[in-house]
């Protein structure tokens, strides 16, 4: 009978990294994959190395299938072992280094000599990878002539792009297979911009700038080790998500509607940028509750409502001033966060989401009151989901169309660092 590999070793990590890769393959969105190997034997250690190693596969997803078919005779069975084959060469082939390559080889061994499901592929697993190290070069240049290894997304994605974005589409996707950074939306209701880099300084990190509530932390860290985040001085918010609620142009005393609010980063920005009566809706009684976590953390509070934002059930018929739409999509703009959105999801999938939360859009003006302003924002690249959904909803409900940034490509540089998001803001005409 196998032995696990002992907690700490790069052979834990890579097998639950697998595992959680294969369940992914199967569907399985990455987040939910790993809750779902992460039993309470695994060590804190072995956690943090299992979920570094699967979002690095995500990222080279494409290159690690592409070699597996040139080396291998047939797909490896069973599925983990396929899996294990892309983390281990994911890790293998990262400019980062991670890993010493032979480190990884050996550690991948261990790793399929330990599962009953594997461990007759030991010796496969070694062969492939060594042909792997040996052949690096030539492997990678035979395997970059088909586009989705060299730029690891699925043939339908990249083509999507090349049409919805010709000038720039492959800058695009190298923006997506980049780390995210550390990005953090300080809390204007008890510090500052310069007042927290300084924090930063003061704690050994450094910081920059990246907008009038943004900062990136340069050498990411947990956020436990973040001074004040406990205390509530910041939360962690991408540059592009913190531009949301400056838009509303928020007043005291006015009342809100976030709308799809979970996790509730937008929802607690604007609760520190006004003194507002602010519903925050989810159809996720669990995700809702991440939405209370964070409010609690911020020292704010919101009117929490279990409610689908396509329906009035949960409304109780008094109109909101302000509604953030954060619509559903195909969350396109923010794969450097979630690299495995491009392999769940299916080229009819834009269209599907459109037209769900077109019906949402429909829904959510009936709520607002004349005069009020609606923010639709979209984490999207695909233009029906985004500028040709801002289009039609304007010419269905004869919206006043007021200034926004519109369409938002993903960009990361030491003065422009952010996702991919859509804007557009409406006002409802006085009666």
């Amino acid at each position: 009978m196998q032995s696990p590999p002992p907690q700490g070793s790069l052979a834990a990590a890579l097998l639950l990294a697998a595992e959680a890769v294969a369940a992914v393959s199967a569907g399985t969105a990455l987040p939910a994959a790993l809750a779902a190997v992460f039993g309470p034997a695994v060590s804190p250690e072995t956690r943090g190395a299992t979920q570094d190693i699967a979002y690095r596969c995500m990222r080279r997803l494409g290159t690690a299938n592409a070699i597996i078919e040139l080396v291998t005779p047939r797909p490896p069975e069973p599925p983990l072992l396929g899996a294990l084959l892309q983390c281990a060469i994911s890790l293998v082939l990262d400019p980062q280094r991670p890993y010493e390559p032979y480190t990884v080889v050996n550690q991948a061994v261990d790793a399929a000599a330990a599962s009953p499901r594997m461990a007759h592929a030991k010796g496969m697993v070694n062969a492939v990878l060594r042909r792997v190290l040996r052949e690096e070069r030539a492997l990678t240049q035979k395997v970059f002539a088909k586009p989705p290894a060299r730029h690891n997304y699925p043939q339908w994605w990249i083509e999507g792009m090349q049409r919805a974005w010709p000038g720039q589409w492959e800058s695009i996707l190298a923006a997506g297979d980049a780390p995210p950074p550390l990005t953090l939306r300080v809390n204007c209701r008890k510090t500052d911009v310069p007042g927290y880099l300084d924090l930063l300084g003061a704690h050994g990190m450094q910081g920059i700038a990246l907008g009038p509530q943004a900062v990136r932390v340069m050498q990411p860290v947990p956020v436990s080790r973040l001074p004040g985040f406990a205390d509530g001085l910041v939360s962690v918010q991408d540059a592009a998500a913190q531009m949301a609620a400056p838009l509303l142009d928020l007043h005291d005393g006015q009342r809100v509607l976030d709308a799809c609010a979970a996790p509730g980063g937008k929802t607690g920005h604007m609760l520190e940028l006004a003194t507002i009566d602010l519903t925050a809706v989810d159809v996720d009684p669990m995700r809702l509750g991440r939405v209370r976590d964070n409010l609690d953390r911020l020292g704010l509070q919101a009117a929490l409502v279990q409610g689908d934002a396509s329906s009035t059930d949960w409304w109780d018929g008094k109109p909101f001033d302000r509604i953030l739409a954060d619509v559903p999509c195909t969350a396109s703009g923010i794969v450097r966060r979630h690299p495995d959105i491009r392999w769940l999801r299916r080229p009819e999938d834009a269209r599907r989401l459109a037209r769900q939360s077109a019906a949402m859009l429909d829904n959510l003006w009936r709520l607002l009151a004349p005069g009020g302003k609606l923010l639709l924002v979209s984490c999207s690249l695909w233009p029906e989901e985004s500028a040709l959904q801002a289009q039609a909803f304007a010419a269905r409900t004869g919206a006043i169309v007021l200034e926004a940034p519109g369409q938002l490509l993903p960009e990361a540089n030491l003065q422009q660092d952010h996702d991919g998001l859509f804007y557009a803001l409406f006002q409802k005409p006085a009666v």
